[in-house]
């Protein structure tokens, strides 16, 4: 089992919501150099190297929930956020099982 770390809001007592989403992932890669076996790091990928559809079906192939894009030089804000886009994969076990939960209510 994985851990897959992809912000950071806080380091040592200091707010990061604020600074640019890339200052915060450059330093949760830092933090997380020499980190033990089953916490990762969740890389990056820049919009101009590949396009979004690429990525979702690249995860979608693979079964999983879908992908995240993240505006460049956003701040964090918690919950739903201008900056932010979630892609699901209706398809995966996650979505499909949220969906179900959803409709028992």
């Amino acid at each position: 089992m994985c851990l897959f770390a992809f912000d950071l809001i806080e380091v040592r007592g200091e707010d990061l919501r604020r600074k640019p989403l890339e200052q915060r992932k450059l330093e949760l890669h830092r933090l997380l150099a020499d980190a033990a076996p089953g916490l990762v790091f969740n890389d990056w990928l820049d919009g101009s190297e590949v396009d979004a559809a690429t990525v979702f079906e690249h995860a979608r192939s693979l079964g999983l929930e879908g992908i995240v894009s993240k505006r460049k030089g956003s701040r964090y804000v918690s919950g739903r956020s201008p900056y932010w886009l979630k892609m699901k994969n209706p398809e995966s076990e996650a979505v499909r099982r949220e969906a179900e939960e959803e409709w028992g209510r």
